[in-house]
């Protein structure tokens, strides 16, 4: 279904702003011609909830352990010897919530032992309120969340059954996919998605190989990356970057209503898993 974009940037506003509810939902009223044709459009836009991968698939092991003194998602093929790339999974600004936890079980399905931190454990976790989970994102001090994502990739850098590691990320975990790149001497590979970039004075730090996913239609990401790959190159990083024509801000999330995208997820899903097959072999 066709929405107006005007309506999918408001919803983007709302939960990046973030903007208070109320005045999203009256901001929402005035541009669909009022209250009712606003509570119908709730539904296309409002996340809701499908694994794509059943939390207990039989071919993975999944739980729940502790890295870099955060509480993190586990999961990775069962039965597999020998070591295993791990893929660190960095969530959206609502926090480690069921979504993210398919996507990390996803690339587990790749062959990759996937680790999905809750980067709120500082704040006793993620809470099951979008909302409340968007306002204690916002109050992380980002020294130390990128502090203890360093930690976490050390971690599992010490595992006598880990190979190489990268990492992906999405939305606001895009941004510290970008971060953890530019400060990470051990991560090989990152790939974010429609994420903030780093400090241009950063850039020349990146050892990793890069993956950038961008949405054709997100202007308050995309107006930083032609300067970041102007870093990028003048670096001499090995980074590849794809514009994804007619998606939005969260295209990969098929939880994300109408700003969801078939079509580029897969794509750029594909596109990810084979990167990091390549860059963590």
């Amino acid at each position: 279904m066709y929405l107006n974009p005007r309506i999918i940037a408001l919803y983007d506003e709302y939960t990046h702003a973030p903007l208070s509810r109320r005045l999203f939902l009256q901001k929402l009223a005035r541009l669909a011609g009022g209250a009712a044709a606003a509570a119908a459009l709730l539904p296309l836009l409002e996340n809701a909830y499908a694994d794509q991968v059943s939390r207990d698939d039989a071919r993975l092991e999944t739980g729940y352990v502790e890295y870099g003194g955060m509480r993190c998602y586990v999961a990775r093929p069962k039965n597999t010897a020998g070591k295993l790339p791990a893929v660190v999974v960095i969530h959206e600004n609502r926090g480690l919530n069921a979504h993210i936890e398919d996507v990390a079980r996803r690339a587990a399905l790749t062959g990759f032992a996937a680790v999905a931190p809750d980067l709120l454990s500082p704040h006793g976790g993620t809470p099951k309120d979008e909302d409340a989970a968007r306002g204690l994102i916002g109050k992380l001090d980002r020294g130390q969340t990128i502090a203890n994502l360093l930690a976490l990739v050390n971690d599992l850098g010490a595992r006598p059954d880990a190979g190489k590691v990268g990492c992906i990320g999405f939305c606001w975990g895009g941004g510290m996919a970008n971060q953890l790149a530019a400060h990470s001497d051990q991560l090989a590979a990152a790939s974010p998605f429609y994420g903030e970039v780093p400090d241009a004075l950063d850039v020349p730090r990146i050892r990793a190989r890069l993956l950038l996913h961008y949405a054709e239609r997100d202007p308050r990401i995309n107006t930083g990356v032609p300067a970041y790959e102007g870093a990028l190159k003048a670096a001499g990083v090995q980074h590849a970057i794809h514009i994804y024509p007619g998606t939005d801000h969260a295209f990969h999330n098929d939880t994300a209503g109408a700003r969801y995208n078939k079509e580029a997820a897969e794509l750029a899903w594909s596109r990810t898993m084979a990167f990091l097959k390549d860059a963590l072999r």
